[in-house]
């Protein structure tokens, strides 16, 4: 029962109170655990559960940026490992002290007060290396997810100066190599990561000014269409099919997919993929009317007829 002297309202301002001293003890938490990062004694436990617990913490990415010796000591965790790169002899425990250090820079990749920044430090070149390795061992495919998991957070929002600093440091072969050769996951995210460049005029610019960096993309963007005849997935055929709808948006690279579009997606190979999927089934559409539409002039220079594959 409410008591006449405002009961309710109390007990309203209480539960606020005791909400707001809840957050600032994990924000305290926090912030000890970032301050332990720089104690190599205390590192792993703190790596660990700041990982675990990153949600939860408001305005980490800012802390972890601005504390002292913060972002040096994930860096140093970072290329603690390169040796063991090549050879391949990274062990499951390596790849997830690792992995959760990558997951606090991801932390840190999203976020609007520090994004700019972290990528004007040239952060995400320390992990290229893990993009180019080939092993696909547990260990090594986690450690290019999480890496993956970092590129993909600065490409969610769409800022041209990202994707001019991405295709400057040549992360396209990279994405392609994982493509090719990585798990469905880690393959799905890379393959969002070139659409995310394509949808963006720069990274469309980019990929047809010539035919080799075209067909590049197009050879392993056809290789997935193949390999998703036999192991279906709906979310990496979602992707593919963006990136080659926004490929038809440049004339000669639209041309060019007259020849090597694949076949399978001019017919009904993927239809039970697509029945659940109207978003992705009415970009196949676009993109067919695109390419089997009326043949777009070239524009002058000439385009890529002399390098079409049949």
């Amino acid at each position: 029962m409410n008591s006449p002297f405002g009961g309710a309202s109390s007990s309203s301002s209480a539960n606020a109170i005791g909400a707001q001293a809840n957050k600032d003890r994990k924000m305290q938490s926090a912030e000890q655990l970032v301050l332990d990062l720089s104690n190599p004694d205390l590192r792993e436990n703190a790596l660990l559960e700041l990982s675990k617990n990153k949600e939860l913490f408001q305005d980490l990415a800012p802390f972890v940026w601005t504390s002292f010796g913060t972002i040096a000591a994930l860096i140093q965790e970072i290329v603690s490992i390169y040796p063991v790169l090549s050879p391949p002899n990274l062990t499951p425990a390596q790849s997830n002290r690792v992995c959760n250090a990558l997951a606090l820079l991801q932390c840190v990749a999203s976020h609007q007060d520090t994004r700019m920044s972290f990528l004007n430090a040239h952060i995400p070149l320390y992990l290229y290396p893990f993009l180019n390795t080939t092993s696909k061992s547990r260990p090594f495919e986690y450690l290019r997810l999480t890496s993956l998991g970092v590129i993909g957070a600065l490409v969610k929002v769409d800022d041209t100066e990202v994707i001019s600093f991405l295709l400057s440091t040549e992360i396209i072969p990279l994405c392609l190599r994982t493509m090719e050769m990585g798990s469905e996951l880690s393959k799905t995210v890379a393959t969002f990561i070139v659409q995310k460049i394509l949808l963006d005029d720069v990274g469309l610019d980019y990929i047809c000014t010539t035919a080799e960096r075209f067909f590049a993309v197009g050879r392993v963007l056809g290789t997935m269409v193949a390999t998703l005849a036999e192991q279906p997935s709906s979310r990496l055929l979602k992707h593919i099919i963006r990136c080659y709808l926004r490929l038809s948006d440049n004339p000669r690279a639209c041309d060019a997919l007259r020849s090597c579009l694949p076949d399978m997606l001019r017919d009904a190979t993927f239809g039970s993929c697509l029945r659940e999927d109207p978003t992705t089934r009415r970009w196949l559409q676009q993109l067919l009317h695109n390419v089997q539409g009326p043949r777009v002039a070239l524009q002058a220079g000439g385009g890529f007829d002399h390098m079409l594959v049949n």
